[in-house]
């Protein structure tokens, strides 16, 4: 049988729980009952901490802690010497959250690592409880209770370090004006029921991005996977000094639009395709698996519809809008993707501050 000291450094719940996760809906929800808080542009993290061991596990259930030394450093350090918390790992590059810099962690030489965890310290933003500083499980509690006890969290670190407390609002107005400026830092609002549980693993919270679009130059096609119709069109926008870039893909081309379609992209086979950068193989926005694309003349122009931009590419696939005869391929300019105006002083509070603030 275990000693009490042994029993005391065990935690009530395991490192493999499953974070509670949202379904994307197109409006925040009306009513009372809702606590709206930012959708950071990071990495969702659950952090785990028993005496001396701390543990970082992604949504997918990886650990991210040879990753991020300097949270688990950081966290190790807290005066607090259990706990369990659920949040996003992101990494402030000027007034901003740059998630290209958090990539550039995933990386297999641990001296790399070490040395971006040096010249670019991450931070890991707080906005829910599951075991409190006394090693309550508090997965079964309302959300009401669960913000309390992790401001009492948050606070009894006197110096947070790189912790941020996660602003809220119970104001659905509020939430609206942060979605209607959601970009670069900001990926959108998530609503939470404020009289519910933690509901690990499943999809009970609601999320809602900001949704935008633009007209693009098709630069190219890939065929779909073993066969002989198309299956993505990849976009293209022109840069400052005339090239075309390649910036993304679209493969939401209804199916009985893809035989004609695919005809009529045969024809138009044939250099220069993409001036500027070219489409490689398979990439973290690509869900194409073959590496062969052909190029196109740049005849054809189509309105997309996106919800993130990074490092001047479409994030995630887009979804086709319509077609664009009206419009020349020479209008297709990365002026579209001017980065929208951001709620700052949401975003300050996270990459400036680490102050106890929320909006009532």
């Amino acid at each position: 049988m275990a000693s009490r000291t042994q029993r005391s450094i065990l935690l009530p719940i395991p490192v493999t729980t499953a974070p509670m996760e949202a379904k994307l809906v197109e409006a925040l929800p009306e009513g009372v009952g809702w606590q709206f808080e930012p959708k950071w542009d990071g990495f969702r993290c659950l952090a785990f901490r028993n005496e001396d061991t701390v543990e970082l596990r992604a949504k997918s259930g990886k650990s991210l802690s040879r990753y991020f030394p300097e949270v688990v450093a950081a966290l190790g350090a807290l005066p607090v010497k259990r706990f369990a918390i659920d949040g996003e790992l992101a990494i402030p590059i000027d007034d901003t959250l740059s998630f290209d810099a958090l990539q550039m962690r995933l990386h297999p030489a641990e001296s790399r690592i070490r040395k971006l965890s040096a010249q670019t310290p991450a931070i890991f933003v707080l906005f829910d409880c599951l075991v409190n500083r006394d090693n309550r499980n508090m997965m079964q509690e309302p959300l009401l209770q669960r913000r309390e006890a992790l401001e009492q969290f948050y606070l009894a670190l006197k110096d947070p370090g790189l912790l941020r407390l996660s602003p809220y609002t119970r104001v659905r107005s509020e939430a609206q004006r942060w979605l209607n400026h959601a970009g670069g830092a900001l990926d959108g609002v998530v609503a939470k029921r404020i009289d519910e549980p933690y509901h690990a693993g499943e999809r009970a919270m609601l999320k809602v991005k900001r949704m935008r679009t633009a007209d693009c130059v098709v630069g190219g096609f890939r065929y779909e996977t073993g066969g002989d119709q198309v299956g993505s069109l990849l976009l293209g926008l022109y840069d400052a000094q005339g090239k075309l870039d390649h910036v993304g893909f679209t493969a939401s081309i209804p199916k009985a639009d893809r035989a004609a379609l695919t005809k009529k992209l045969q024809k138009l086979i044939g250099p220069p395709g993409f001036t500027g950068d070219a489409p490689g193989g398979p990439s973290r926005w690509s869900t194409e698996r073959s590496t062969q694309w052909e190029p196109l003349k740049p005849k054809l122009v189509v309105e997309v519809q996106y919800d993130h931009v990074s490092g001047n590419r479409f994030r995630h696939g887009t979804k086709l809008v319509r077609w664009r005869p009206d419009k020349l391929p020479k209008q297709c300019t990365f002026e579209q993707l001017e980065a929208p105006g951001r709620p700052r002083e949401i975003i300050n509070r996270i990459v400036r501050s680490s102050a106890l603030e929320h909006h009532p």
